[in-house]
This record gives C-alpha cells, sequence and structure tokens, in this order.
C-alpha cells in the first residue's frame, strides 16, 4: 500500500473549536446560505428586539403567512383613496374636496350619533401627501411589527390608536372634523418608542440612538406641519383636527408598550396589561359620555 503524504492533502475545514467538518451535511445550514427571508429577518430581529431574544426569534419565525393586517388595512386605504379622487373630479388630487367631505365614512362633529364614523374615518384621505405619508410610516413600522409580534396585537395597537384619536379630537377640538389613519400610525409610532426605550441598554447603542432621534425628527416634523395646516393655512371647508395625532401616540405609549415592549411573554399575567387596558376602557367611556352630554358641537 502506498504511503499517503498528509502535507499534500487538502485541509478540511474546521469550526471555531477546532473540530473537522467531514462532508457538506456537517456543516452550520448545510453549508447554505441564507435567502432573501432569512436576511431580512435577522435585519427585523436586529432593529425590533435585543441581542438575548434574537435567537428565539429566528427559530421560529418564517415568512407564511406575511403580516396580513397592515397589508389589508393598507390597501383598504389605499383604495378608499382611489375611489374618492376618481368618484368625483377632482381639480387637483393634492387635496381633495367635497368628495372626502360628503363621505359617510369622514368624522364630522354634527354627525357623532352615527358611531361607526369614530373608526371609519381612518379609510378617508385627504390628498396624496396625506394617503402616501401614512402608508409609508405604518407600511415601514407595521410589517417589522407584526413579524415580530402577532397580527392581533398590531390590530390592537393600530385600532387603538384610531379610536383614541377620534375621542380625543371630539374632545379636545370638538368642532374640528376628521380625516385620515394618523391615529392608528402613531399609535404604531408611540409603541415602537416606547420599545426602543425600554430595550434601549439591550440594543447596539447607536442603533438605539439613531431609532429614537428618528422617531423624534418625524413626529416633531409632522406636528409641526398639523399646526401648519390647522392655525397658519387658510384653506376654504371644513378644518381638520390635529387631536388625533396625540390620542394615537398616547394610546402606543399605553396600549403598544405593552405589546410591544417585550416579546414571548404572556400579557394575560402582566399586571401592566391590565393597567393599561383599564386606563383605555376609562377614557373611552368617559369620552362617549361627554359627546353624550358635554359636547359644545351641534
Amino acid at each position: 500500500m502506498d504511503d499517503i503524504n498528509v502535507e499534500q492533502q487538502e485541509p478540511l475545514p474546521v469550526d471555531r473549536d477546532g473540530r473537522q467538518w467531514g462532508t457538506e451535511e456537517d456543516q452550520p445550514d448545510g453549508g447554505k446560505k441564507p435567502g432573501c427571508c432569512e436576511r431580512f429577518q435577522q435585519t427585523v430581529s436586529k432593529w425590533m428586539l435585543p441581542e438575548d431574544l434574537r435567537s428565539k426569534y429566528l427559530g421560529r419565525t418564517n415568512c407564511c403567512p406575511p403580516p396580513i393586517f397592515i397589508i389589508l388595512i393598507s390597501i383598504a386605504e389605499l383604495a378608499v383613496f382611489i375611489y374618492y379622487a376618481v368618484w368625483k373630479p377632482q381639480k387637483q388630487w393634492v387635496t381633495l374636496e367635497q368628495g372626502i367631505w360628503k363621505s359617510p365614512l369622514t368624522y364630522k362633529p354634527e354627525r357623532r350619533e352615527e358611531a361607526w364614523r369614530f373608526v371609519s374615518y381612518m379609510f378617508v384621505h385627504a390628498g396624496v401627501e396625506h394617503i402616501v405619508g401614512n402608508l409609508l410610516m405604518q407600511l415601514l413600522l407595521g410589517i417589522p411589527l407584526e413579524l415580530v409580534h402577532k397580527g392581533f396585537e398590531v390590530g390592537m395597537v393600530y385600532l387603538a390608536g384610531v379610536l383614541a384619536g377620534s375621542l380625543a379630537s371630539s374632545i379636545f377640538d370638538p368642532r374640528s372634523a376628521l380625516v385620515g389613519a394618523s391615529g392608528g400610525v402613531y399609535a404604531l409610532i408611540g409603541g415602537y418608542f416606547m420599545n426602543a426605550i425600554v430595550n434601549f441598554r439591550e440594543m447596539i447603542p447607536l442603533l438605539g440612538v439613531f431609532r429614537i432621534l428618528v422617531i423624534v425628527i418625524i413626529v416633531g416634523t409632522d406636528f409641526g406641519f398639523a399646526f401648519y395646516r390647522r392655525f397658519a393655512a387658510s384653506e376654504e371647508g371644513l378644518q381638520v383636527s390635529f387631536v388625533a395625532h396625540f390620542g394615537g401616540i398616547v394610546a402606543g405609549m399605553t396600549i403598544g408598550y405593552v405589546f410591544f415592549s417585550a416579546y414571548n411573554k404572556k400579557l394575560l399575567k402582566d399586571p401592566r396589561f391590565w393597567l393599561c387596558i383599564v386606563a383605555y376602557v376609562i377614557f373611552v367611556l368617559f369620552a362617549v359620555l361627554f359627546n353624550i352630554f358635554l359636547s359644545p358641537a351641534p
């Protein structure tokens, strides 16, 4: 038998402990490179979760099913906007006119006895800038949130923000109409902001600072435009309330805080969950009674 020259053999790959991998099956993940879905999930985990929870998330998650709630609600809002833009020819799509103000979906203070308007206003938007801004924000935030958390949780936070926005507007700006999904969008922003604050120490420091800074800049800029449109811009027609932004972000920082600040925990055993739920229910009951007995709106 011929002697084997060990020095001339191709070296076998070794792992970090010096153990050799003899076959492709012995290599991690079978030697396969992560696909687009896996790479996307890894990026999402870095943005949404502290390091000690990422491996558990990546071991459980996949792209099926996709984030259904936030995608469907965005399609519905876009469809309603297109319907009103085409149904009544507009002078410009930047700001729609009679189509949305006569809509049975728009919240109007004199029609507040039609209770569905406190939620349905989220489907109606005042123009291209309005719909595009809301869709971009809720997709950029909602998709990662729904991938990490359940669609039910994201839906609850989003709708809680929509309802809190209209109820807050009916109390603090009772004579103004309301359109747009800003209440739901700001609920997602508020929940994500609390996620960034609570998990700040466990995240990469620069990433944590960047997340908080981006949220502050976006919220500050949008609030500035909202104040300008409400008080400085001279536009004919109904005045659109900006208070829904406040109601939505407060709902996100309470309800969203409980849902989004922790991953893979049983909420029913968390006293913070019940505290936030009770506070939200008390606010809703107060707003309902205010609209029935105390509102100065017609």
